[in-house]
Order: C-alpha cells, then structure tokens, then sequence
C-alpha cells in the first residue's frame, strides 16, 4: 500500500506509464479507491489516525474525480492536502496496527513521507556507508587539495567549486594541460550519492570509483600515485590515512563521504512542501504542476530528487537518450556524436544515452546538458518542447523523449523556469565557503 501511494505521487499524476493518453489523474483515482477496498476489513479498528486516513482517503478520490483533466490538475494542492497527509497518517495507523512490512531497504517509511529528507535511505545506495564525521571532515580537506594532483594546481573544488553549487560555470572543464578540455559538462555534486552510477555515462558504480577515476584520469587531476602517498606522509593531518592498507583508498572513501554530505534540501520548494515557508506563487505552482504533468519533465526528472532515480522503489537510475543537439541554435540544430554509455555496453538503445541529472539547483548551474550546449533554462525548455533532436527533425531513432512538440507556451515556459528556481538550496554554512577560504 505504501509503495503505491508512492507510485500515485510520482508516476501516475505525472502520466509516466501513458503520456500520450493523459489518463494519469483517473488511474491515480482507481489506485485510491483500490486502497480504500484493501483498507476496508481494518475500519473495525477505527482509531483517531484510521479516521484521518479514511478521510484523506475520500477527500482525494474526491478531488481526482472532480478535476480528471490532465494538463489543468493542480498536483500541488492534491500533494500538499491530500497524498502526502495521507501517506504521513497511513504509516501512523500501520504502526498501530502492527503491520509494518518494508521490502526495500532504500524507503525509510518512518520519515512519513516522500518530500521528508529522511525518507529515501543513504546507506542502501552501492559504496555508501555510515561515514565517521572525521571523514567527512578530512574528505573536505581533500577535496580543496591540489596536492593530490599531479601538477599540485587541480583539486576536486576546481571543477566542482561550492560558490557555483559545486560546478565550474563551463560548457567542459579545462583539462589538466591547462589548454585543452574535458569531453564533458561538470555537474554539480549536490545529491550526487543518491545514484547507483556516477559519470553521465554511468561508468562507476560508486562514488569512490569516481574519485579514484579522476584522480588518475591524464585529462583531469592525473595523479601519480607515489608523489600523492608522499604528499599524505608530508601532512600531519593526513596521518589516519596513513595507518590504511591502501591510503588511495582511504582518499577515494573520505572524499565520497564528503561528497555523500552534499544533500542539504534547503530549498524553498523543501521549506513549502513540508510545510516550514512561505507559500509559493502562483506562477511557481503553475511551473510544478506543468514540470509534473502538460510538459512531461517529472517522468524522468523524478520526485522528490528530481533526478533519475527511479519511482516506485528507487532501485535503479534511469539513462535517456534525450536527443541532445551540439549547440542551442535551434532554427540550425546539428545533432551532437557523443554516444553516451554505448561505448561501455554496445547496444543500440545505449547509443547516445546518459544518465538523467537532478534539476534541484539547475537554475544556478548553467550551461546545461552533458556537452554544455544549453546556455539559458530558457533554450533548454524549448528544446524539450519541440520533441528534442527528433523533433527537430534529426534522424535520432531510439530517442526516448517523445518526438511530439509539447504546445507550451511561451508564459507556461516561463512559468516552468519559475517552478525550478525554487529549487536552488539556500547557502548552508560550510558549503559554499570559497576556496580562497580553506
């Protein structure tokens, strides 16, 4: 029942299993009232949370019937008044019930519901684990150190750089002969552990592999490994690296456990849905309910991370062959020849496939996409509204992304642009200290 509570919320009122049909709003009614059916042999039981349950219940079978079109379906309101106290209550009256059943270890369905920070568990994603706070602490170190590179000039922070919400700002990175670059955009590392691949094409399977791959990647940090151990020896700090088997190890664990702290969820989209701020505006709920619905971003930007990771169970990250064009000229596109994750699974639907990001903090971090060809969230949304490389009438055949225009228009657009800015988080203390300040 609780997973498919979770399945309404993020799949089914955002049209994912049917988007052309737009039958999501009364699928998502059926689900309700098929939870009420199941619920039916425990109303005998009907203590103060089974009451709130069987009215949060009927309220939103309620409001689902009464408002079935799919495109105007205010989710917010159904979210903030109607699923998410009904997935808050249903844990509730289960406890009293003594019927808890939990068939995944990454849903902590004591955190009540999906929006809470708790609710989906950092410790079942691969390579992740209860990191001391003195890894966290030393991994920050490292990761301001440009004495782990091989020229002592590159750290971690000079591609992921905290005051631009750890990215550089640039369509590629400038590689380690200071000249050239990387093939590739810099994502920022906010939410990064909630992922099981790393890279856009998903090459590591953890976060510590990712560390240990750009440490000793020529183009990027280029380490050599015995100047580095020596490095560590040279600084007191380092000593409990030191005491490791493998220090390189010990480097590649400490960085991701500071990498894994990078979930602050300070935004003002966090502060509303759980009902810590100030109300949104009307053009900010008009922006999610089109990025959840009309426009067809939360079937793959999926709640509550809006990233990849993938709904009902959160068991896997998802790859999309998106169509992404070489530049953000649209009226000239030209298709771009990167091929994504098919170099490392030759399969057609790999061909230009790649991991989808998170869109909390995308307002703050262009360019966008794996290439940085995007320079506005503007051009980013036309390209989507126009069905993608596809759409634009270039011969991209496993595209994934619908080939159809979405019709936004252009003050639905903006409204979307709206939406994503309250997604950037708020400037915790500790993230967003200059490098000149370590």
């Amino acid at each position: 029942m609780q997973l498919e509570l979770v399945r309404v919320i993020t799949l089914s009122i955002t049209g994912f299993d049917a988007p052309l049909l737009k039958t999501g709003i009364a699928e998502s009614e059926m689900s309700l009232r098929a939870l009420q059916t199941v619920l039916q042999p425990f109303r005998e039981k009907a203590t103060k949370t089974g009451v709130e349950v069987a009215n949060y219940l009927s309220g939103g079978i309620a409001w689902l019937h009464q408002h079935p079109d799919f495109d105007s379906f205010d989710r917010l309101h159904f979210l903030t008044n109607y699923a998410l106290p009904l997935q808050r209550s249903l844990q509730v009256f289960i406890k009293e019930l003594q019927l808890q059943l939990n068939t995944t270890h990454v849903l902590n369905y004591e955190a009540g519901d999906l929006f809470n920070p708790a609710f989906l568990n950092l410790i079942a994603f691969l390579g992740a684990d209860s990191s001391a706070q003195w890894q966290i602490g030393l991994g920050r170190r490292l990761f301001f150190d440009p004495g782990l590179s091989g020229n002592n000039k590159i750290s971690c922070a000079t591609c992921h750089q905290p005051e631009k919400h750890f990215t550089d700002g640039l369509t590629t990175s400038n590689a380690f002969d200071g000249h050239s670059h990387v093939p590739r955009n810099a994502p920022s590392l906010f939410y990064s552990a909630f992922q099981y691949r790393q890279f856009w094409d998903g090459k590591a399977e953890s976060l510590q592999s990712q560390v240990k791959t750009v440490l000793f990647n020529v183009q990027e940090m280029n380490a050599d490994s015995l100047a580095l151990v020596k490095h560590l020896q040279q600084d007191t700090t380092y000593s409990k690296l030191m005491g490791a088997a493998s220090p390189i190890d010990q480097i590649a664990r400490c960085i991701a456990a500071y990498v894994r702290s990078l979930n602050p969820r300070s935004s003002r989209f966090d502060d509303y849905i759980q009902g810590k701020g100030p109300a949104l505006s009307e053009d900010e709920i008009k922006g999610f309910n089109l990025f959840m619905g009309q426009a067809q971003c939360g079937t793959c930007h999926f709640a509550p991370l809006f990233n990849g990771l993938t709904p009902p169970l959160y068991d896997r990250t998802e790859f999309e062959v998106p169509g992404i064009t070489r530049t953000d000229d649209l009226l000239h596109p030209v298709a771009d020849t990167d091929m994504g994750r098919y170099p490392l699974f030759p399969m057609d639907y790999y061909k230009q496939a790649f991991k989808t990001p998170t869109v909390r903090n995308t307002a703050a971090t262009a360019p966008y996409m794996h290439n940085g060809a995007f320079k506005t969230l503007e051009a980013v949304i036309e390209f989507y509204n126009q069905g993608g490389a596809a759409g634009l009438k270039l011969p991209i055949p496993n595209q994934t992304l619908s080939p159809l225009p979405l019709h936004l228009t252009p003050n639905e657009a903006a409204s979307i642009v709206s939406f994503i800015h309250t997604l950037d988080d708020a400037e915790p203390t500790g993230l967003f200290i200059k490098k000149s300040n370590q």
